[in-house]
């Protein structure tokens, strides 16, 4: 299992909440998600996640994107991601985590 901690930076979090929607996908697979914390299953091994962001109505954007190759092994009880946007416009998401590798 792994926990995504998905957020906004606090000076446009409003914009965020109201407008826009996280996307997190897993080894090219879209997850449910939303701003906040997500558990997603993962089996152990190497994954790749994306996080990115699209507006509200849109099927395909691909906003902010950031990448991170993570492991999990067969003893592990869960990894924790925090995931961050920054401030300004343009900004793309940061990763971070015990076992996370970004690109």
């Amino acid at each position: 299992m792994v926990d995504i901690d998905v957020r906004p930076s606090p000076v446009a979090a409003w914009f965020h909440h109201l407008l826009t929607r996280p996307v997190i996908e897993v080894d090219g697979r879209e997850c449910a998600a939303k701003w906040g914390a997500a558990k997603i299953p993962v089996r152990p091994g190497e994954h790749r996640l994306s996080v990115y962001f699209r507006y509200r109505g849109q099927k395909s954007a691909r906003l902010a994107e950031a990448g991170a190759d993570f492991a999990v092994d067969e003893a592990s009880t869960g990894l924790h991601v925090a995931v961050r946007l920054g401030p300004r416009n343009g900004d793309r998401f940061r990763i971070d985590g015990p076992a996370v590798h970004r690109h």
